[in-house]
């Protein structure tokens, strides 16, 4: 009964310990997992955090960093421009938006990323990496508008020479067509003159015979008719 009171008690006291811990307590919990890279952990004392003081800029910067590294971009993203407009310190407003377009960098959202490093170079001009990131941005979306004009002209290119063979091909079958069509015809023509050369030569050696068997038929008749006098 005594060991049982006893473990209620500890429970109650952990209980009562955790929830006195304030947002700063659990962040500076979370940093040191964070710095050993253990993210997971970090994470769920960074979300302690922002349940304790949902308007804490920096627990939710952290937990936007946290996620970042464990690639749970689109939560990150929302975090980071959360802490963005919590946060009052420049130099931290400008590392919350330098972090969001990194993110949108990775993704090659150059648009968005640029817009992004603008956003930290407002807060804080002299944040060289935002600069520079910028820059290499502004490049990249160059390079990428120039690859999607360039593939979308070999895309109608490639449609005009498919549309091309189609023409060529059709028009090929068309002539193909015609010129078995003639063929047929003149196979045709020829066989037509070939038959009626044979037949007309049958009809001149029928007549030949015939006009032969005339002839040998007066011949062999006597001639009766007397010669006129002449005057």
């Amino acid at each position: 009964m005594v060991k049982r009171l006893y473990i209620i008690i500890c429970m109650l006291l952990m209980f009562v310990s955790g929830y006195a811990q304030t947002s700063n307590q659990f962040i500076r919990e979370g940093n040191k997992l964070f710095s050993s890279k253990n993210y997971a952990q970090a994470e769920i004392l960074y979300r302690k955090a922002v349940d304790k003081d949902p308007n804490n800029a920096i627990a939710n910067y952290n937990l936007g960093r946290c996620l970042q590294q464990q690639k749970k971009n689109d939560e990150a993203k929302k975090l980071y421009e959360k802490a963005a407009k919590l946060e009052k310190d420049p130099l931290r407003q400008s590392s919350s938006y330098n972090n969001l377009g990194t993110i949108s960098q990775g993704e090659q959202d150059y648009s968005k990323a640029i817009e992004a490093y603008k956003s930290a170079l407002r807060s804080n001009p002299d944040h060289k990496n935002a600069r520079y990131n910028l820059e290499l941005c502004k490049r990249k979306q160059k390079q990428q508008q120039k690859n999607k004009q360039s593939s979308s002209k070999n895309k109608s290119d490639n449609n005009k020479d498919k549309n091309k063979d189609k023409k060529n091909q059709s028009k090929n079958q068309n002539n193909n067509k015609n010129n078995h069509q003639k063929n047929q015809q003149q196979k045709d023509n020829q066989g037509m003159s070939k038959d009626n050369a044979e037949q007309l030569l049958n009809a001149v050696k029928q007549q030949e015979k015939e006009t032969q068997e005339r002839l040998s038929k007066v011949m062999r008749q006597p001639s009766d008719k007397k010669l006129d006098k002449n005057w």
